[in-house]
C-alpha cells in the first residue's frame, strides 16, 4: 500500500480528533503540541513505520525558520502596551538578565563538563535559550484587553529572544571558523551585534509603515477583496524578513516589530483581531508538521548515547538555570512571587531552538561537536514539549484562579486600541 496516502490518511484523522476533540483537550493536562510529538514517533520506525524518508537539514531549516517568522508576527500583533520601558519592564528584565544568564550558564556546563571550547559551548548556549513563542499557546495574550503581566512577558519575551540570539549563534559560528577571536571579536560586535540589531528594528518599522501606507492609498480607490485581505499580513511578513536580510539585519527581529508596528499603526481593532486569527491558524497548521518531524526523527540509539548529556543540560536548563535566572532578573520587580516562579517555569523549548540548531549545521556545526549538540538540543526539545505540555493546564488554571488579578496593570496601561 502506497505510505504516501497513508500519511494523508492518518494526519486527515490526526487533524480532525484534535479540531472537534478541541473541548476536551484544552481541559486535559496535555498540550496539542504533545499530541503532535507522540503521533510523530507513532508514524516513526519504532511505531507503524509511515515516516521513512529522514529530512535533510536544509529542508528542516526552511520549515522551522517559516514557522518561526509566523509565530513571530503573530506575537507582534498581540503586544497591547506602549512601547515605553516602564510597560515592558517584565520583557526587559528577561531579555536583557535571564537570556545572558541561560546562555552562559549552559555554555559553562559544555565548556567545563563536555570540554566544549567556549565559542561552540556558547553556540550550544544560544541554540538551547530562547523559549519558543510557537509552542506556549495555553499562556500567551490572546484577549487584545488582557493586561496581565504573565502572559505579556512570556509572549513578549518568545517574540524577542528568538531575534536576539542570534547574535550568539553567530559568535559560536566565527568560533568554529576561526578559534583566534581577537582577530574577529571587533567585527562581530560592529556587525553581528550593533548593525544587525538596529537595522532589523528600523526595518521591521519601515516595511510595516510603508506596507500601511499603500494599504491605505488604494482602499480609496478599491477597497481590498475580504477573501484575500488576509494575506497582506503574510506578505508583510516575506517582505520584511527578506528585505531586512538582504542588508544583514536580523530578519527575525524586523518581523516581531513589524507586527507591533502593524497593530499599532495600520489597523481597526476589527481588522487587527482578524489577522491575528489568520496568522495563529497559519501558525498552528505548520507547528504540526514540526512536531510530528521531530516525534518521528527521534532514534532509540543515539538518545541514549548521549542520554547523559542531554539530560544534564535539559534538567539544569529547565529546573535550575530558567527559574533562578527568571527570580534574578525580576528582582524589584512589582510582580507576584508565584508570577516570578511562573516565568521560571514556563520556558518552554520548541521550534526556535531546532531552527536555531539545523541553521549552525548548515553553516559549519558538524562532526561529534555537532551530533552531542543535536541530540542534546532533540532530547531537551521533547522533555520540554512533555512536562509543560502536561503542567500548563493545571498550572495556568491555579494560576487564573489564585494569582491573575494580582497581576493586572489597568489603572496605568491605556487601551491601545
Amino acid at each position: 500500500m502506497d505510505i504516501y496516502i497513508l500519511d494523508l490518511l492518518v494526519i486527515g484523522l490526526l487533524l480532525l480528533g484534535v479540531t472537534l476533540g478541541s473541548g476536551w483537550i484544552g481541559r486535559l493536562p496535555l498540550s496539542y503540541a504533545l499530541i503532535y510529538l507522540v503521533v510523530g514517533i507513532i508514524l516513526s520506525p519504532y511505531g507503524f513505520n509511515l515516516v521513512q524518508v529522514r529530512p535533510e537539514t536544509e529542508f528542516l531549516e526552511r520549515l522551522t525558520e517559516f514557522v518561526v517568522l509566523v509565530s513571530l508576527f503573530s506575537c507582534g500583533l498581540k503586544m497591547n502596551r506602549p512601547v515605553k520601558a516602564w510597560a515592558w519592564n517584565s520583557t526587559i528584565r528577561l531579555i536583557g538578565f535571564l537570556m545572558p544568564i541561560s546562555i552562559f550558564a549552559i555554555a559553562a556546563i559544555g565548556h567545563w563538563i563536555f570540554k566544549l571550547e567556549w565559542g561552540i559551548a556558547i553556540l550550544l548556549g544560544a541554540i538551547l535559550a530562547p523559549t519558543d513563542p510557537v509552542l506556549a499557546s495555553e499562556v500567551q495574550l490572546y484577549d487584545p484587553q488582557d493586561r496581565d503581566e504573565l502572559r505579556f512577558g512570556l509572549t513578549s519575551e518568545g517574540g524577542l529572544n528568538d531575534a536576539l540570539a542570534f547574535p550568539f549563534v553567530y559568535f559560536g559560528l566565527r568560533w568554529l571558523k576561526d578559534d583566534n577571536w581577537q582577530s574577529w571579536f571587533g567585527q562581530w560586535v560592529a556587525v553581528d551585534l550593533l548593525w544587525a540589531i538596529a537595522a532589523g528594528i528600523l526595518m521591521g518599522i519601515g516595511v510595516a509603515r510603508g506596507i500601511c501606507w499603500i494599504e491605505r492609498r488604494l482602499e480609496k480607490y478599491r477597497p481590498v477583496d475580504e477573501l484575500m485581505e488576509e494575506f497582506v499580513g503574510l506578505s508583510t511578513i516575506l517582505l520584511t524578513y527578506s528585505l531586512t536580510e538582504l542588508v544583514h539585519g536580523y530578519g527575525f527581529l524586523a518581523v516581531f516589530v513589524a507586527g507591533i508596528v502593524m497593530r499599532y499603526n495600520c489597523l481597526e481593532p476589527e481588522r487587527s483581531a482578524s489577522r491575528l486569527q489568520f496568522m495563529e491558524r497559519l501558525e498552528k497548521l505548520t507547528e504540526i508538521g514540526t512536531i510530528l518531524l521531530l516525534g518521528a526523527l527521534l532514534r532509540f540509539e543515539p538518545m541514549v548515547r548521549f542520554a547523559a548529556p542531554a539530560l544534564l543540560v535539559m534538567a539544569s536548563l529547565l529546573f535550575i538555570i530558567r527559574p533562578i535566572g527568571a527570580w534574578i532578573s525580576t528582582i524589584g520587580s512589582p510582580i507576584h512571587p508565584a508570577t516570578r516562579w511562573l516565568f521560571g517555569w514556563f520556558g518552554i523549548r520548541g521550534v526556535g531552538s531546532l531552527y536555531y540548531l539545523t541553521y549552525a549545521m548548515g553553516n559549519g556545526l558538524r562532526d561529534e561537536p555537532g551530533e552531542l549538540i543535536a541530540w542534546i538540543t532533540f532530547i531537551t526539545v521533547a522533555i520540554s514539549v512533555t512536562l509543560h505540555g502536561i503542567s500548563s493546564t493545571p498550572l495556568m488554571k491555579w494560576y487564573e484562579r489564585n494569582i491573575e488579578g494580582n497581576n493586572r496593570l489597568e489603572e496605568k496601561l491605556p487601551d491601545c486600541e
